[in-house]
């Protein structure tokens, strides 16, 4: 059993990188059509909606740094194993390695059907899931570094999505925003609860932070990436409010994506083919951080090479891809998806922190008790 890894300096990196590392793992192909899913439940407070899903993210956040400063530099599947022992805690281990695999399926099939829509719509999707993983192999087998370098670039991508977006503006309608606070609580909560897919990702920084040089700087980034990632969000949520009715945004499954359509350039008339595939490189983070995840959890259960991993790991999504292709099946699987990452994301925390504190406790207890003696 393995309850620690041994990470090398060269493999550590600065805090202040967790702000980008955040922000890529939560933008993703969940920002394409976000609007849709939270508006159907909330309707014109959607983008409070937005506000209070990342409030909920900060305190769960939070919770989890917490807990992983309990246990120095062990991650979630080095506590799994002190708080649970050897059985049960890789068998919270493998569901973890399933949770992040269904992750990378997850951000795959989205994509592809993405590319599949507006560029490409005769290419067959096998191949194109086939181009993808072959990228996410190379960059998972440059290494820990290379993924967060990979990171950065991603953020100066999306932090330009709000100044690009600023052009459908002119024809906003603010009074689509009106009246506010019309909606019931449950309402509101529902489309909280439908932020899960969109706003998943944080939850890395338990398999990040033994890589993290300084810990005590941790939860400041933590939540500065937070913060960024729900400026790009609520800006998003409030242009497509302003832009789009009521009647568009129930039937639009990709807002955003619709948004960047109306933008015409000179010498480019539609900027949203270029923008799709450039969003490559903005799920790549994403891809990749789940891939590395999954094989952190893996080598506590069995010893495998990063080489051998990702090549199995590649076969078998490409397997589960080739039967995951129409519109239904992928709702379907981000459906079921959003209910797990739920659970997963902002529930099992707390029920980790819980035990962390007991475990505290009796070792704090038995040492009292040592002295005593």
């Amino acid at each position: 059993m393995k309850k620690s890894l041994q990470i090398s300096n060269n493999q550590k990196i600065n805090a202040f990188l967790l702000i980008f590392i955040v922000n890529a793992c939560q933008i993703g192909v969940g920002i394409h059509g976000f609007e849709r899913v939270v508006y159907q439940n909330a309707k014109q407070d959607a983008w409070i909606a937005v506000i209070l899903s990342f409030i909920f993210a900060h305190f769960v956040a939070f919770i989890m740094i917490k807990t992983l400063e309990m246990f120095q530099d062990q991650d979630l599947y080095g506590i799994h194993q002190i708080l649970f022992g050897k059985f049960f805690g890789n068998l919270l281990n493998f569901f973890y390695v399933l949770y992040c695999s269904f992750a990378f399926l997850s951000i795959l099939i989205n994509y592809k059907e993405v590319i599949n829509t507006w560029v490409f719509p005769f290419i067959e999707s096998s191949f194109l899931s086939a181009s993808l993983l072959i990228i996410v192999i190379y960059t998972f087998t440059a290494g820990f570094r290379i993924i967060v370098g990979i990171c950065l670039i991603n953020f100066l991508f999306t932090i330009a999505m709000p100044i690009v977006m600023l052009i459908p503006l002119k024809y906003a309608n603010i009074n689509f925003l009106f009246p506010i606070l019309d909606n019931d609580i449950i309402s509101l909560l529902k489309g909280v609860y439908s932020m899960t897919f969109t706003i998943a990702g944080f939850e890395l920084i338990n398999f990040i932070y033994p890589n993290v040089k300084e810990k005590n700087k941790v939860g400041k980034y933590v939540h500065i990436g937070l913060l960024i990632t729900l400026f790009l969000y609520l800006s998003v949520m409030l242009i497509a409010l302003t832009y789009f009715s009521a009647e568009q945004l129930n039937k639009m499954i990709w807002a955003t994506l619709s948004l960047f359509s109306i933008i015409k350039l000179p010498f480019f008339e539609r900027i949203e083919i270029l923008i799709i595939c450039i969003w490559m490189i903005i799920i790549l983070p994403n891809l990749c951080m789940y891939l590395w995840a999954a094989f952190r959890g893996f080598i506590r259960i069995k010893s495998i090479t990063p080489n051998n991993f990702v090549w199995i790991f590649s076969i078998i999504i490409f397997i589960l891809s080739i039967f995951i292709k129409t519109r239904l099946q992928i709702e379907t699987a981000n459906n079921l998806f959003s209910k797990i990452a739920f659970v997963v994301v902002f529930i099992y925390p707390f029920i980790l922190f819980i035990f962390a504190l007991i475990n505290k406790l009796f070792k704090k207890r038995k040492v009292q008790k040592n002295e005593t003696i």
